[in-house]
């Protein structure tokens, strides 16, 4: 299964969900958005995957977000847009794309909704905390 994964390595859950999906025995392909922030047709094209709105995958903490005003219902969607591409932190990670879905994966758990033939027992998170399915494969 092909898998790609929008990743900043410096997030615990970023790094946990990589880690999740190499146990699971993908190597996924591994898109630091902060160095090769995506088009915005890939931003576009992400966000319709998700079913999400700009304003919904905006990232606050660690961004830019309240010196730029964003909380302000003053902006547009594609002014949203143009941020995020302007100051990619500002996008919420990670986003995990597979043949079954594309979602953000906060708390890194919400990964296995998007492996779903995949055991992948038992892991622990970089903090120790256990992740594995809740129901049954």
């Amino acid at each position: 299964m092909n898998a790609t994964i929008y990743h900043n390595p410096k997030c615990g859950t970023s790094r946990n969900v990589l880690a999740i999906l190499r146990k699971a025995g993908l190597e996924p392909t591994v898109v630091e958005y902060l160095k090769t922030p995506p088009s915005k047709e890939e931003l576009l094209g992400l966000l319709d995957a998700m079913k999400m709105t700009p304003r919904e995958l905006l990232r606050r903490k660690g961004t830019p977000y309240d010196e730029l005003g964003l909380d302000d219902p003053k902006w547009s969607d594609d002014e949203l847009i143009d941020f995020m591409l302007q100051h990619p932190i500002l996008i919420n990670r990670p986003i995990v794309v597979t043949p079954h879905g594309t979602k953000i994966c906060r708390p890194s758990g919400a990964v296995l909704d998007l492996l779903p033939d995949i055991d992948i027992g038992e892991f622990r998170k970089e903090e120790g905390e256990v992740v594995k399915r809740s129901s049954p494969l």
